[in-house]
């Protein structure tokens, strides 16, 4: 069971790998359900556009700069 609950945390490893960040900032909105991913901060978006799995790429002037995951807590380990 610990290695299941670790998976998602290697998959936010893996997000920062496909970056330039050496720093992540996680907020999440409880009521919402939402998880929010930022790789700078503050920064606001000046694109986004949504993946086949339902996550919402957030950009500026063309760089990735977050990501939102939408129903946050059913989000499985699985990648």
């Amino acid at each position: 069971m610990a290695v299941k609950a670790l998976l998602p945390v290697v998959q936010l490893l893996n997000l920062l790998k496909q970056t330039s960040s050496e720093e992540l900032w996680l907020d999440y909105d409880k009521e919402a359900d939402v998880l929010y991913i930022n790789l700078q901060r503050p920064l606001q978006a000046d694109d986004s556009e949504m993946s086949e799995d339902g996550t919402v790429i957030r950009y500026q002037e063309g760089k990735i700069i977050g990501y939102t995951l939408l129903n946050a807590s059913s989000v499985t380990g699985s990648a």
